[in-house]
């Protein structure tokens, strides 16, 4: 019996450890099921797991290379199992049904299973609400009638272009670029075309980092509304020209393209009608932005080198993900206060005097990786 319990003991351990932890094998497996069945459009669950990973912020900018590379972002991977527990009712054996639908090895079904459920089975309740929620408001994604042809992984290289020629317009003939009608968005001017929900332009600034040259942004906005002209950082150095798109409104967009990788995009604008990604935007208040960060973080001193700029997520959602955020404090008319958080230093942003000068965001770029 002695020798019974010992070896039951030993056993105990690893038991637990192959419920709380997946292995490599598993987790290539169930990511390559989902990049596939994610670019195929046409199956809701892996449609619904992309926008809650981009509501979470977890999705990073390009949601696209997160649904289609998983396995290389553990956080990902977890946030889109709770989605798809989520997506099956936070029901184990719907779960298990889910995952053979996908093709996933039969032996890795039941350990990926274990592990969603042990792993979020206290989230359920919530997660069955905000379903419910997200059904009854109408915004549950809709798939593809018949699968989309899957992209090559490795396309060629679009070729890199110098900034005059990039300012200079060239011929639309036999142009296979993206244009507003095809994208979905209402071309300035158009009064035939109208984005879901009624909104006049399709305002998703993730369809963006997907461009790479400035003639895909006139086909996409027209190029009445690009104008390329000086800009400069979030500190205030000259930064070159970038394309702004509806310069001089509350819907000004600055973007600068970096040859065949995603541009960066900045925003300077309060009230915008851009949906950006995690959700922040010019105007939000400090709160808003550590809270989707889901941690306090650091700035640089204001009225400094880079003052006011994010000096470090702090490991929290946000961190690696391509975004920084220039901060204002809207109420510095008080030097006791304000000295506190000028200069040589980084603040940390639990401080409580943040919240009387008012910090707000004034500024916000995006990169995606």
């Amino acid at each position: 019996m002695k020798r019974f319990l010992a070896f039951f003991m030993l056993l105990l351990p690893i038991a637990l450890s192959a419920q709380t932890k997946l292995s490599a094998n598993i987790a290539e497996d169930y990511s390559n099921r989902v990049a596939e069945r994610y670019q195929q459009k046409n199956h809701q669950a892996e449609l619904f797991i992309a926008d809650q990973l981009s509501k979470s912020g977890t999705g990073g900018l390009d949601i696209d290379k997160t649904m289609t590379e998983l396995v290389s972002d553990p956080a990902a991977l977890d946030e889109s199992l709770k989605f798809l527990y989520q997506y099956n009712d936070c029901n184990r054996q719907t779960l298990i049904t889910y995952f053979r639908e996908m093709g996933v090895l039969s032996g890795s079904v039941y350990p990926l299973a274990t592990y969603t459920v042990n792993k979020y089975k206290n989230d359920s309740k919530a997660l069955v609400e905000e379903k419910a929620t997200i059904i009854k408001m109408g915004t549950m994604p809709v798939a593809a009638a018949t699968p989309q042809p899957i992209p090559p992984k490795k396309p060629k290289p679009a070729k890199k272009v110098s900034s005059e020629e990039e300012a200079t317009t060239v011929s639309h003939e036999n142009d296979n670029t993206p244009t507003a009608a095809s994208a979905g968005v209402k071309e300035p001017g158009d009064s035939t075309a109208t984005a879901a929900g009624g909104d006049e332009y399709n305002w998703d600034v993730r369809t963006l980092f997907k461009l790479r040259t400035p003639q895909e942004l006139e086909n996409l906005y027209g190029k009445e509304h690009v104008v390329y002209r000086g800009t400069t950082d979030l500190a205030g150095n000259d930064a070159g020209n970038a394309y702004f798109v509806f310069p001089d409104t509350d819907n000004e967009m600055q973007v600068i393209f970096d040859g065949d990788k995603s541009p960066t995009i900045t925003f300077t604008k309060p009230h915008s009608s851009w949906k950006s990604p995690f959700g922040i935007k010019v105007g939000d208040p400090l709160d808003k932005v550590v809270k989707v960060n889901g941690r306090d973080f650091k700035i640089n001193g204001f009225e400094w080198t880079d003052g006011g700029i994010v000096n470090s997520w702090e490991g929290g959602q946000i961190a690696g993900k391509g975004v920084l955020v220039l901060f204002k404090a809207n109420n510095s008319g008080d030097p006791g206060m304000y000295d506190k958080v000028t200069g040589d230093k980084k603040v940390k942003t639990d401080m409580g005097v943040l919240k009387k000068l008012e910090v707000v965001v004034d500024k916000i770029e995006f990169k995606a990786n």
